[in-house]
């Protein structure tokens, strides 16, 4: 630190016993004081630290108020040992004020205490995010996510990749999330974009030659909050591979995560080792009942569907029968409060059979399975004496989904998840086209840039239903971390596969103008996925809101509370960009 500096000469952490007798200049912020009579006591805190400051002349304590920005000088003096305090590492010694200079003054009645701003109503801590970020406990995320990020810039390099920074105003895509439009002012009636992400350009750059790219990219998406996603912005580690396969860009993937998440994990945590396991989409829709497993639950969902078209329980038959095995205690009563979770959730009842020692069943359904059927069922869903099997019975996709959600319910009801532990899987198999029932016509799936496994030959012969992808994402812990694609870079293959989801080769021209430009040049194969960042941050830091991440986060409606976004701009603006509002 600067000793010449005029408000402070050491920060709060720079100071130590090795320090006592000397006289110092320290500011920052009041966060506490205590009046004991004839001296007085502050706690002042800065970016580093906290310090005890003591005043026995009380005259100095005049004016003072909590959060008050200040400047003091006076010496390093230890403590009496009696009032140590080792929750700090100041805690051995204090600074006797000899004078004080109020740098910034409090105005106003604060709107809560900083010290437990986080118990404090979320649109009040938003509205005044500035004195929320002074609580230690969301200060040190702030600087926990610059420490993650400088990691990642580091490892990236590290792993031969360039970081390019790729543009902000670019042009609308009519795929994916709503864009955000930016009127232009040069040209009447035209509109620019934030990006949703830097799909196209990270391609454009490997067309160009650059082998190995990567940002931490800001991209914008008008999308509704979840606990998961904050409206509006968000950042991920992009990044892009020439002349790489699916594989290759796992490696990739699984060399930075897995170091980020040893590195900055919390103490006692372990982490999936390279390589991940790999579930295909079906696999994970059957096991799992969700594209997004957390294998930190042991439960598995079986298929059960065509053992009960030949038992005579009717209201199983002609439907999706899944069923989830479990070995555990259950209170009295569990049975009950499940049905109840399973009727919460739109189910119209819940089965199930509990196995006796003697391999005998117990439960409303076991009168409906034939005698000679019981072992078959046994075998399929490897019953042991103790368990209980849950049935789920629907048409395929809310069978999964239901079988899913009770997946987790039970998981977390028995405790049954494990603990400290970051787990780590690639789903990928995902189908390149899905019917869309209201638009009655067939749609990509996901990223209309991937390469459809089986390439033209596929796309030319068989149902576009049945052809899959190359696409895939990284899950962790039941949260999407990443998705990512091997890009189709085959002008033909991109021409048949968009003219499959309803797009002319002229559409294609006007709407993915550049790509299709490019790509008549000698593209090269490429591939890549973009881990999100904020997903990490608060997977890391163990936050159940994503906005406990973010140094300044809209709240869920999508609104800046603290400057007032979005708000109306002056019939001059809107003129120059040739708006008119419609009321």
């Amino acid at each position: 630190m600067n000793t010449s500096n005029i408000y402070r000469n050491r920060t709060l952490n720079e100071i130590s016993e090795g320090d006592v007798g000397a006289t110092l200049k320290i500011a920052g912020w009041v966060e506490n004081i205590r009046d004991h009579g004839g001296v007085s006591f502050v706690d002042l805190r800065d970016m580093y630290g906290t310090m005890q400051v003591v005043m026995r002349d009380t005259k100095l304590l005049e004016g003072i108020n909590k959060e008050d920005c200040i400047s003091i000088e006076g010496v390093i003096e230890h403590r009496d040992e009696e009032t140590y305090n080792p929750k700090i590492p100041t805690g051995t010694i204090e600074l006797s004020a000899q004078s004080v200079e109020v740098l910034g003054r409090v105005y106003k009645q604060l709107p809560f205490e900083v010290m437990t701003s986080k118990e404090t109503r979320e649109d009040l801590r938003l509205k005044h995010r500035y004195l929320d970020l002074r609580n230690k406990k969301v200060r040190d995320n702030i600087i926990f996510r610059s420490e993650v990020i400088s990691f990642l810039r580091q490892k990236m390099t590290d792993m031969g990749f360039l970081e390019i920074q790729t543009p902000i105003l670019c042009a609308s895509s009519p795929e994916g999330a709503r864009d955000y439009i930016v009127p232009s002012r040069k040209f009447k009636g035209k509109f620019y974009a934030l990006p949703q992400a830097p799909q196209q350009y990270k391609q454009l750059l490997m067309v160009s030659g650059f082998d190995k790219y990567f940002q931490i990219a800001p991209c914008f998406r008008d999308e509704d909050a979840r606990a998961d996603r904050s409206p509006g912005e968000f950042y991920q580690l992009d990044f892009e591979m020439s002349f790489a396969t699916q594989e290759d860009v796992f490696c990739a993937g699984e060399e930075v995560l897995t170091a980020a998440f040893k590195k900055f994990s919390p103490e006692g945590y372990t982490v999936t080792e390279a390589p991940y396991p790999i579930i295909s989409y079906k696999q994970a829709m059957l096991e799992f009942g969700t594209d997004k497993p957390d294998l930190r639950n042991p439960l598995k969902i079986v298929d059960v569907t065509e053992f009960f078209q030949n038992c005579t329980f009717k209201p199983f038959h002609g439907k999706t029968v899944r069923a989830i095995k479990v070995h555990a205690d259950m209170s009295k009563g569990f049975h009950e409060k499940l049905l109840k979770f399973a009727t919460s959730i739109g189910m119209g009842g819940l089965g199930y059979l509990e196995v006796s020692e003697d391999m005998t069943y117990k439960g409303p359904i076991d009168k409906f399975i034939p005698e000679d059927k019981k072992k078959e069922i046994a075998d399929i869903a490897g019953l042991e004496a103790g368990d209980t099997i849950f049935f789920i019975a629907d048409k395929e996709e809310r069978a999964a989904l239901y079988a899913g959600q009770l997946r987790t319910e039970l998981g977390n009801r028995l405790d049954l998840c494990e603990k400290n532990a970051y787990r780590f899987c690639f789903i990928n198999d995902f189908p390149m086209f899905e019917y869309d029932k209201d638009a009655k016509k067939v749609i990509f799936t996901h990223n209309p840039f991937s390469m459809p496994q089986g390439g033209l030959e596929a796309l030319n012969s068989k149902d576009p239903l049945e052809i899959l992808a190359y696409q895939y994402d990284i899950v962790c812990n039941g949260i999407e971390l990443s998705s990512g694609a091997v890009r189709n870079h085959n002008l033909d293959i991109m021409v048949k596969a968009f003219e499959i989801a309803g797009y002319t080769e002229e559409d294609l021209q006007q709407k993915f103008g550049a790509l299709y430009n490019a790509f008549q040049y000698g593209a090269p194969p490429h591939a890549g996925m973009a881990p999100g960042v904020d997903r990490m941050i608060m997977l890391l830091r163990n936050e159940e809101n994503i906005r406990e991440i973010i140094p300044f986060p809209m709240n869920g409606n999508a609104q800046d509370l603290m400057c007032g976004a979005p708000n109306e701009v002056t019939e001059t603006q809107l003129r120059e960009v040739h708006i008119k509002v419609r009321q």
